[in-house]
């Protein structure tokens, strides 16, 4: 997984990791996430992942628009 920068330096988000079709997402607490297009869907997806690349407002995206709608917890 990629280091998430956070260039506002108070994410809870701390890596990622974007695939096709997914972005897994890594917090502070030490828990990751999977997101899919089926779970919260292709828009939400892709800018997650565009957030993630840019290192800033991806917490906040996740908490506003796709909180629960993981598709699993690995971690």
């Amino acid at each position: 997984m990629q280091r998430y920068v956070d260039n506002d330096g108070n994410s809870g988000v701390s890596s990622y990791e974007i695939g096709s079709n997914f972005i897994l997402v890594g917090f502070t607490s030490g828990s990751v996430y999977e997101y899919t297009y089926s779970s919260a869907g292709d828009s939400n997806i892709e800018m997650m992942k565009g957030l993630a690349i840019s290192g800033s407002g991806l917490n906040s995206f996740l908490k506003r628009n796709v909180d629960k709608k993981y598709s699993r917890r690995i971690k």
